[in-house]
Order: C-alpha cells, then structure tokens, then sequence
C-alpha cells in the first residue's frame, strides 16, 4: 500500500504512520544524500571525460546536475510532505489520506517515477566513454543498456520492469564507474 498512494491513499498513510522514522531516514539518505553525492560524481566524471569527449562531457553535466536538483526536490517534498501529513493525520485522517496521495505524486515525478533524466545523463556518459575510450566499453555498454531502461519508464505498461532495471543497473554503474574514477586517468 505504501508503493502506490494513488491505488490506496489510507493504506499508504497507515504505512507512514507505523514506519515514520524509518521512512523519514529512507528519504533523506536516498534523495538527499544521493542527490548530494551525485553533483560530486556528475564532475568526477565531467572532469575525467572533458579530455576526450568535451561537447558531451558538458552536456551530460547539465543534465546531470539537473538530476541530482530533481533528486533533492523530491526528497525535501517527501520530507516536508511526511512532517505535514503525520500532523494532519491527527486531526483529519481523510484529509491527510488525499494530501499524502497528492504529495506522492509530485515526489514521484520529480524524482522516481520516470527516470528519463536519469536515463538521459548515463547516456550521455555512456556515449561520451565509448567516444573517449577514458570509461572502458564494458561500462558504457552497461551504461547504455540502463538508459535504455530508464528511458522505457516513460511508457506506462513498461515501468514495472523498466524502473527496477534502471535502478539495480545503477547501483552497479555507480560502483564500477567509482572505481574507474579513482584510478588515474590513462591520458593524465
């Protein structure tokens, strides 16, 4: 019930209400703490492929940074959302159902629902890798498979398949593409 606030508003309240904490420290870490650690790896990897791949180097920054701004938005609607609706709840617990469902949707389209943006930057880098030869073809392959992925979250029927594949594929792109930034550049 939790997942879907829309399907059933009152079960995804009751859910917030018995897990509180635990949702109010799974919102800051995922959307504030990422969104954070993001803008430091968007220029890692801007500052590792500029070399040879500027154009898309800069252009995946952009939408990079935009991303991790999505991300922090949606964390601090979440959060400010949660305080909101856990308050309302005391005193009109219909009203806190529908406010909760309406602040789930803005949440998730800002940051989770559909990862076009997401998907948009590892494209970018994943094309800007294979350019370069500086990210190694396997990355950017696995990278271009998940922008795939993100990208098929804009169609409706695919999200179920689409958003978990986007999002698994990333935590490994994370960890792989890290480890290449800490190791020194070929071309320095």
């Amino acid at each position: 019930g939790f997942l879907d606030g829309q399907a059933s508003p009152q079960d995804s309240l009751a859910f917030l209400l018995d897990h509180q904490v635990m949702l109010y420290v799974w919102y800051f870490v995922l959307y504030l703490v990422g969104g954070i650690a993001l803008v430091s790896l968007v220029l890692g990897v801007h500052h590792r492929l500029r070399p040879g791949a500027a154009g898309l180097s800069h252009t995946a920054a952009v939408i990079g940074h935009l991303w991790a701004g999505l991300l922090l938005a949606s964390g601090l609607v979440a959060l400010a959302g949660q305080r909101a609706v856990v308050d309302l709840a005391a005193t009109d617990p219909a009203m806190a159902a529908s406010t909760w469902s309406s602040i789930s949707v803005v949440q998730t389209a800002l940051g989770g629902g559909i990862e076009i943006v997401g998907a948009a930057w590892v494209l970018l880098v994943s094309v800007a890798g294979i350019r370069s030869h500086l990210l190694g073809n396997a990355l950017s392959g696995l990278g271009l498979g998940i922008a795939v992925a993100g990208a098929w979250t804009l169609v409706p029927p695919a999200v179920t398949y689409a958003a978990p594949l986007f999002g698994l594929g990333l935590i490994v792109w994370f960890i792989w593409i890290g480890i290449i930034l800490l190791r020194p550049s070929r071309r320095t």
